[in-house]
């Protein structure tokens, strides 16, 4: 499947499928509890790293049972070789998104990228789509500040993200993760085709929490956000189905 042919696919699924909840949770129990909490028409889920070192590879294998497509967070950068063969277990288990990061380099975005596009669509895929190659350009939880900190550049970091979109796009990934503020650098330097999944996501009248460059849902899907991951403000609800339902009509409302 081109990378053309699956942006078409996961645009056009309808707008509540489109928000990503973050099961950001210490294990297996109590993320299949939240997931069956969110109704049928939640979305994808999240498992980041958190839910992954605690309950591994089965609960994809369980969410993705329970009907969940899953958007595998792991944020792979590491030696080509191996972000290549992770990447493709991220295909084995039925993940619908999978992440690596910008900053791992030429060789191992291509290297992953190409490994998904041979890889046969398992069995447990989502519809017969293979994974959409993610990749991060910087973390909405790091300031400018930060980022300088930790690889002073005399870039702004506008141009940092929208290099390493660039980088991504020209290396064969499906799309890049990238925060609201960060939209219009991204959409500059790649355009319209790639898919943008955006987290640091808060509703009209949330708290930031921990996140740095945040936006409300209508704000980032008006500058061009396909998918939003939200967190806290859906899984602390004391009725997340609802809290979906909000957040989905404030998107229509935009």
């Amino acid at each position: 499947m081109t990378r053309e042919d699956l942006a078409g696919r996961l645009r056009a699924l309808p707008a509540t499928r489109k928000i990503i909840t973050a099961l950001d949770v210490p294990g297996a129990a109590e993320a299949l509890d939240l997931a069956a909490r969110l109704g049928p028409d939640g979305g994808f889920v999240k498992v980041g790293l958190e839910l992954f070192s605690a309950a591994g590879p089965a609960v994809v294998r369980d969410l993705r049972s329970a009907g969940r497509d899953v958007f595998l967070d792991l944020k792979y950068h590491d030696i080509p070789n191996t972000v290549a063969k992770a990447a493709v277990q991220a295909a084995a288990l039925g993940a619908s998104l999978c992440t690596v990061h910008a900053a791992a380099g030429r060789a191992a975005l291509t290297a992953a990228a190409e490994a998904l596009a041979r890889v046969p669509v398992s069995p447990a895929a989502a519809d017969g789509r293979r994974p959409a190659l993610m990749a991060v350009t910087v973390l909405t939880s790091m300031s400018a500040g930060e980022l300088q900190e930790t690889a002073p550049s005399p870039d702004s970091l506008a141009d940092r993200i929208a290099r390493l979109a660039a980088l991504a796009w020209d290396c064969g990934c499906d799309g890049l993760i990238c925060s609201a503020a960060d939209l219009p650098a991204v959409r500059s330097a790649v355009g319209p085709a790639p898919l943008v999944v955006t987290p640091g996501i808060r509703p009209a009248g949330a708290g930031k929490d921990d996140q740095h460059r945040i936006a409300t849902p209508a704000q980032a899907v008006r500058d061009g956000a396909d998918f939003l991951v939200i967190g806290r403000p859906i899984t602390q609800a004391p009725d997340p189905a609802a809290a979906i339902a909000a957040i989905a009509a404030e998107i229509a409302a935009a």
